[in-house]
């Protein structure tokens, strides 16, 4: 029984975090596409590369980079445009805010970068298309 809880412990565990991360990610990413004429206006240009291009890869990496996180789908890869999104969230969008206000993002910046370095786990697409024989 030990030894099937330790091994089904870890897979379960990367299966609810990718879920959700992803999930979260992906209802946030969709709210910002529904609402992005009303929300552009006030999307700063915090990179140099443009509010609009700014705007459109955060909702890129929210909402499709969420769903490949989710769905364990080149996970690794996926979590990257979120761990940026949040790097930039936390230290360049709210980087005079109190804690408390920056908050959030830090605490996705950190799950991000578990999931990148804990991969997809067994319970995943990638385990099922790159499974080593």
């Amino acid at each position: 029984m030990k030894n099937v809880l330790r091994k089904l412990v870890p897979d379960t565990t990367a299966l609810l975090l990718r879920l959700l991360l992803g999930g979260i990610f992906v209802y946030h990413g969709s709210n910002k596409l529904v609402t992005f004429q009303e929300q552009l206006p006030y999307f700063p240009d915090l990179i140099g590369i443009g509010a609009k291009t700014s705007f459109v890869l955060v909702i890129f990496a929210e909402l499709v980079c969420g769903a490949l996180v989710a769905l364990g789908l080149f996970t690794r890869l996926s979590v990257i445009p979120i761990v940026f999104t949040m790097a930039i969230a936390f230290f360049i969008a709210h980087a005079n805010d109190p804690f408390a206000q920056k908050e959030l993002a830090f605490i996705f910046l950190l799950l991000s970068i578990v999931v990148f370095a804990s991969g997809s786990g067994k319970y995943s697409i990638d385990q099922f298309i790159f499974k080593k024989s």
